[in-house]
Order: structure tokens, then sequence, then C-alpha cells
């Protein structure tokens, strides 16, 4: 990664600002999406971890001095809204000072630590919205601040859940069709396998295709100006042809092969990611029928905890009663969000 930037400033002093973290050597990185849609990897950070290293100021042009008001480093949580780009919203927002106003003869390091700092939301890139951490090195100056971002990435982790019921449905249209499925469990970790099954108890019309597609929801706004945005993550095809009464059908989708989040929920009131389970069913005619289920994902640290050990494995073992089961649906190729 880059991390020296530039700014010359006519004929008089300039420096480039390097921010160098102490643990660079060993901290893990994490591929994540800018908005562009290119995949970089960035030093990758949990919540309650100390943010710590040096930065660099180097003088451009030696034995020249640089007057300046003060040099700062500052760590940054904030969400932008692509329809709002003027106003950045923070939610988390600190300032150290590295140097009091004067003037650098030379080049100098300074030190700097933000200890257990809060970083309560995992970083988002989306359709509307980006969630964003980075450090910000600043050195003042009168006409034009010199000035460095190093982006980072938070990763946000989860326990077993202690209730992970499973989902059992029905879908239907009266004496035509009537099929039961259910999954194994609602909250799945983002490395998870949904395993499931389908029942078909009653087929009277003629069933061509059927998948179940993942969708992503994210909700932007508030009030007027809310905003659904809805993608397609994943589409599994369960059968290609008819099914006939009493056939049942297993399921089993591997989620580490797709590019998922956690559900994000009312992240700092501004926006939501969900994902559903949409089961398709499509008949001879091109009619199309579908069932909408939200499911609950979430991120498994790559250690689990010895406390939890034994909680884990009985979550992991869980296969349980039903939530209540919604009833009948019929057909609506506008509805679908596939």
């Amino acid at each position: 990664m880059h991390l020296i930037f530039r700014i010359f400033f006519g004929f008089g002093q300039s420096a480039d600002i390097d921010i160098v973290l102490n643990d660079a050597e060993t901290r893990k990185k994490a591929e994540h999406r800018s908005e562009d849609g290119r995949k970089d990897k960035y030093f990758l950070f949990y919540d309650g971890e100390t943010v710590s290293g040096k930065v660099n100021v180097t003088l451009k042009y030696p034995g020249k001095r640089l007057e300046h008001n003060g040099i700062k480093i500052e760590f940054i949580g904030q969400i932008e809204m692509y329809y709002d780009r003027g106003n950045h919203h923070e939610f988390v927002s600190l300032v150290k000072d590295l140097a009091r106003p004067g003037e650098l003869t030379q080049s100098q390091t300074f030190d700097f630590e933000f200890t257990h700092v809060e970083k309560p939301y995992e970083s988002y890139t989306g359709q509307n919205v980006k969630l964003r951490y980075f450090l910000r090195a600043t050195v003042g100056r009168r006409l034009n601040d010199i000035s460095k971002e190093l982006e980072l990435v938070v990763h946000t982790l989860s326990t077993y859940p202690e209730l992970n019921s499973s989902i059992k449905m029905e879908v239907g249209i009266e004496d035509c069709l009537h099929i039961e499925f259910e999954y194994n469990k609602s909250k799945y970790h983002l490395k998870d396998v949904i395993v499931g099954k389908i029942y078909f108890l009653l087929v009277r019309i003629k069933i061509r295709h059927m998948e179940i597609d993942i969708i992503k929801r994210e909700t932007t706004g508030t009030g007027p100006n809310v905003y659904h945005e809805n993608d397609t993550i994943a589409k599994y095809e369960i059968m290609d042809g008819a099914p006939v009464r009493g056939e049942s059908i297993p399921i089993r989708l591997f989620l580490a092969g797709y590019e998922l989040t956690p559900t994000m929920r009312d992240i700092n009131k501004k926006f939501s990611v969900r994902y559903y389970l949409n089961l398709v069913l499509i008949d001879e005619e091109e009619r199309r029928y579908f069932k909408q289920q939200e499911i609950t994902l979430w991120r498994k640290g790559d250690i689990v905890r010895k406390s939890m050990s034994h909680q884990a494995a009985i979550a992991s073992q869980r296969f349980e009663g039903t939530s209540n089961p919604e009833k009948f649906l019929g057909h609506n190729a506008e509805e679908d969000t596939g």
C-alpha cells in the first residue's frame, strides 16, 4: 500500500506525511470493496483494539524550515450517504495533538496511540452508503494544510446465538399448490451452510423451475427519503422439472463463496442491511410464485473463546422447534424482489 502523499506549496517548504502502524508487519489485512467496485486489502481492526503507530513528517527541502499551526492525528469513523455527499456523519472522532504551533527545521517522527478504541460498526461500502474508518494526520498551515489519510477496515464479531430456531413455512395457492419448506436455523455465520428440505404436499400446477435466492436489501434514509436497494447475491437451483406429490428435496447452500456482510440493523439511525431467503417457483406459463423469509447473518471470530466452547457446541447441534408458520401466498411477478 502506498502511504506517502505529497503536496507542494509553490517555492516554499513542503513535506511528505507517512502514517505507519506499530504492528504493520504482523497485523492481518482484510479485503474490502471500494466505492468504484475495486477490491483492496486494508489493515483489519476489531472493536476495543488499540490503534498506535508513528507519523513521519519528512521535509521536502532539507535546511529549509516549515512553519505550521500544529500537527495532529485523528481516528475517525464516519458514515457518508451518497445522495448527501456534503455531510459526513461522524460517530467516532478522536484527536491527538502531536506538536504545538511552531516550525520544523528537520524531518521528524511523532508517536501516537489511541487506546482501546470503540469501533461499534462494521466497515461497509454499499449502493447508497459508505461506513469507513481512517486515520488522518494533518500539518496545519496558514493557507493549505498538509494531510494524509490511512484507511482501516473494521469487522464486528458475534458469538453463537443463544436462540436459533428453525424456520418452517408454507407456500401455496388454494387447491393448486401446497409446499412446506424448512431451514435448520434462522441465524447463520458468514461461512455457514444453509441446510433445509422442501416438501411437496399438493401439486396441481406444472412447476418448471424452482430456486432459492439470497437477497440483500440495503435501506438508507428516514421518513419520506427512504431508499431501498435489492441485490440478488446468490441463486441456488433446487430443481428443474416437475415435482410430484409427496416428493422431498434437500437443500445445502454454502455461504462461504458469496460476498456477504453481517446483518446490520439501524446503524447509527442511518441505514440497515438485511438478508432474505427467497423461494421462487416458476410454472410452465412463466408465472412466478415466491415466499420470502428474513435470516440473520453474523461474523464468527477465527478463535472461539474457551468460555464459549460449551455454549457453541450446544448451539451448533441445535435443531429446534418452528417459528410461527406464515400462511399461503399467491403469485405476483411484480413484487418478486429477485
